[in-house]
Formats: C-alpha cells, sequence, structure tokens
C-alpha cells in the first residue's frame, strides 16, 4: 500500500504530557459479510481504495476525521523516526502503509 493520500494524515501536536496517537483494533466485521475494512486515500467512502485490513488487525491511529481514521497499517513504515513519541507541533505522516479507515470498525483503542 504504498499509493499517494488525496488528504493527508498528521500526528497532534506533543507537549509530552499527553499521547499523539493511539492503537486500535479492527472488529465487529461480519465473517458473512466483504470481511474486511477498506483503507482509503480520504476520510470518506468516496476516495479510492488503497488496501484492506481484517478483524484483528492492530492499528495506529494518527488523527480523527468525522468518524476516520488516519491510521497507518500493521507492518506500514512511517518516514519519521520518532513518531508517537516526539514534542512539537502538530505534523504531517509520510510512509508507506498510510490511509483512513472508518471509526465503526476500530476498538480497544489505547491511547
Amino acid at each position: 500500500m504504498a499509493q499517494q493520500l488525496d488528504v493527508p494524515i498528521h500526528e497532534y501536536e506533543s507537549d509530552g504530557q499527553a499521547a499523539n496517537c493511539s492503537q486500535g483494533t479492527v472488529m465487529g466485521l461480519k465473517t458473512d459479510g466483504d470481511g474486511f475494512l477498506a483503507v482509503r486515500s480520504g476520510p470518506g467512502s468516496n476516495y479510492r481504495k488503497l488496501g484492506e485490513v481484517h478483524n484483528g488487525d492492530r492499528l495506529t491511529i494518527f488523527e480523527g476525521r468525522d468518524g476516520w481514521y488516519g491510521i497507518a497499517v500493521p507492518g506500514g513504515q512511517i518516514d519519521q523516526a520518532d513518531v508517537c513519541q516526539r514534542v512539537g507541533p502538530r505534523r504531517q505522516i509520510s510512509g508507506r502503509g498510510l490511509g483512513w479507515v472508518h471509526g465503526n470498525w476500530v476498538g480497544n483503542i489505547i491511547p
């Protein structure tokens, strides 16, 4: 999943006290349905599908927008070495394995 995002993903500003990203688990997908959650190029079903995640997959969540999460998929590679650990202003995240998923199927979120 190395395609270009239509809507960039940002990591929240951090003062070193609060988490600037979270972890979540894909859950609740019906086994008799599609069996996957589409990873899209922006926060909406009208954006291009970049890939798929499945029940049990752990995601890194960077931001939320209108019920959608900007995420990194398992095995994705982020260009910023200090992602989720740095102190500083909001910044755009780049790398491979990034996308947007609908929050209805992401649970067990840990900051």
